[in-house]
């Protein structure tokens, strides 16, 4: 079984079902398929993330998963206290500071802060290449 996130043209969003991945096709092919709040057959799969799961019987997989997440958050803490140690706080003031930083060319700042999803887009589209580094609490 599988299942989508399904949109139909007029983007009605909802999930469906199926079998397999061929049987989607085979009714979309077929018009089957239907929108459940405006009954169009113009449906289409919309974005969707896989489902994941770390539930295990065994006990040295639980292990494993939990000496890999250890590994994973020393190596992600290390790299937050390099940017803390080498890099310059400016908070939320980061989209103003490192176009600054890009249009002034003789700057040589590293700095590092935080941004809204769309500044980081304004960003993007002016040429302005970030890294986002997830932030991992130093304690526990």
């Amino acid at each position: 079984m599988i299942k989508y996130n399904l949109k139909c043209h007029n983007n009605h969003e909802f999930k469906s079902w199926f079998s397999n991945s061929q049987e989607f096709e085979k009714l979309k092919k077929k018009r089957l398929l239907e929108c459940i709040y405006c009954s169009s057959k113009k449906i289409n799969k919309s974005i969707m993330s896989p489902m994941v799961s770390i539930i295990s019987k065994k006990k040295t997989d639980i292990k494993n998963f939990e000496k890999n997440l250890k590994e994973e958050k020393a190596t992600l803490l290390k790299i937050r206290n390099y940017i803390e140690n080498n890099f310059e706080y400016v908070g939320k003031n980061f989209s103003k500071e490192v176009r600054e930083i890009y249009y002034d060319k003789k700057s040589k700042r590293t700095i590092y802060g935080s941004t809204t999803e769309d500044e980081r887009k304004e960003l993007a589209e002016e040429g302005i290449d970030l890294i986002s580094v997830p932030w991992v609490s130093k304690e526990n």
